[in-house]
């Protein structure tokens, strides 16, 4: 049976898998078992949480522990308030120190002092340790639980240690290398263990590490530098070059996720979400999209003062190109701003070709402003009829366009020099700017040139 078929069955008869004293509810409660942890947290996340929570804590201790790693956060949170205390050590302690941190954020301090006080020892130290890094930080997102070898080590004593600790502690491609005060001086490739004969020493074949991480240093910054130069694991170490953890690829998967996601909603105007979606309150959600919508609604206000202020020199049949005009300006602008926030994410566009770059978007803009110039004066002059007021009307869109374009191109790079997250000056707010200046510009060129 498919798991589609499995899970539109158990949402038919949720009851009876809920309490399992018929046969059918036995029969689907094995069905459940059978499917992956991700589809039974799926599962769970869309029940009522009084069902999916008993269903969970039912589970089997190992199923109930992969399901717990594939909860989010806040759904986490409120499946711990279901267990037993040794449950709730077993299911936090199926997941990494860096899952934890996360997780943590997401607790009243009585809960963080209470969960912290169940953890051995051990793991409890290397959270704190791990809760000092600012979360956008190469710090905020290493695996800590990661195997490193001392570079006096010979491959025979190496390759044991692997064979005794590989299960508990991840093991990746690139092995690095400390020396006998944790500091890290190289790398080796889990191949060449196998390459290099037992007695061989780690020092005699260690590479150095062409990439390594601050452990304060911006996570996208070292992010774009993996996928620049190819790296699938970065160690991390302090100021002092103490070695402390790794990113590895799955991060690098995250955060170039989370960065775009963040992208996305910076450039639709919108504060990051911490949450997914359907974990946000709909009331937070209404406040960060209301507020600025808001804002943007009054700025837009001012290209109605600006129309009032000339509307002893716009002609009437004149009005009727201002739509017009200004959405060609906010896509135009949307457009190029799209283009330089993406090259600048991937790396393509930085400071040792802005000029160039600057240049050829300039070009770019005369080109178009020539193409639409024309598109509009044929418009314009098949509604008018009239020669110098289609020519108006054509001048008037190609300014906006090289406005378009050169606002588009020079904002984001500005706020970038000022350490300001470029994505904010695209979608609504530069669009809003557009309309402003779009209909100053055909205000003044009608004024100049039709009166």
């Amino acid at each position: 049976m498919s798991k589609e078929k499995i899970l539109e069955i158990v949402r038919e008869n949720l009851e009876a898998l809920v309490m399992r004293d018929s046969p059918l509810g036995i029969s689907l409660w094995e069905k459940l078992l059978s499917l992956h942890p991700a589809d039974i947290a799926d599962l769970i996340d869309d029940l009522d949480r009084e069902s999916g929570l008993k269903i969970f804590k039912d589970l089997p201790r190992k199923i109930r522990n992969e399901v717990f790693e594939n909860f989010s956060n806040p759904l986490k949170v409120e499946s711990l308030e279901v267990l037993s205390e040794s449950d709730e050590v077993d299911v936090l302690r199926s997941l990494g120190a860096d899952e934890l941190t996360d997780l943590f954020d997401y607790f009243s301090d009585e809960d963080l002092k209470k969960y912290l006080n169940i953890l051995h020892k051990k793991e409890r130290q290397k959270v704190l340790a791990l809760m000092k890094f600012d979360p956008e930080s190469a710090g905020g997102i290493m695996d800590i639980d990661v195997l490193s070898l001392e570079q006096d080590f010979t491959v025979d004593k190496s390759t044991k240690i692997l064979q005794r600790l590989g299960p508990k502690q991840e093991v990746h491609r690139e092995i690095y290398v400390t020396d006998k005060d944790h500091r890290l001086e190289g790398h080796i490739l889990l191949v060449d263990l196998l390459l290099q004969k037992p007695k061989t020493r780690i020092s005699e074949f260690m590479k150095k590490n062409e990439l390594v991480a601050q452990a304060n240093e911006d996570r996208e910054d070292i992010a774009k530098k993996m996928v620049h130069y190819g790296f699938m694991t970065v160690p991390v170490v302090n100021t002092e070059n103490y070695f402390l953890g790794v990113i590895p690829s799955d991060k690098l998967v995250d955060v170039i996720s989370q960065e775009a996601t963040e992208d996305m909603q910076k450039m639709s105007a919108l504060s990051p979400m911490k949450e997914s979606y359907f974990d946000t309150p709909m009331f937070r959600i209404l406040y960060k999209r209301g507020n600025i919508l808001i804002v943007l609604l009054l700025a837009e206000s001012i290209s109605s003062v600006i129309l009032k202020s000339y509307e002893h020199t716009m002609p009437a049949y004149m009005l009727i190109f201002i739509t017009m005009l200004i959405s060609t300006g906010g896509n135009t602008s949307h457009q190029t701003s799209t283009l330089v926030i993406q090259g600048m994410a991937s790396g393509e566009v930085h400071s040792g070709n802005m000029v160039r770059f600057l240049r050829r978007e300039l070009f770019i803009a005369f080109l178009l402003a020539v193409a639409l110039g024309i598109t509009a004066f044929i418009r314009a002059y098949y509604i008018q009829g009239e020669i110098l007021p289609s020519f108006v009307v054509a001048f008037t869109l190609g300014t906006i366009v090289m406005t378009a374009v050169a606002l588009g191109s020079f904002i984001p790079l500005m706020l970038k020099r000022f350490r300001i997250d470029p994505a904010f000056s695209a979608g609504p707010f530069l669009a809003t700017m557009m309309d402003i200046v779009g209909v100053l510009i055909y205000a003044v060129l009608v004024k100049m040139f039709l009166l």
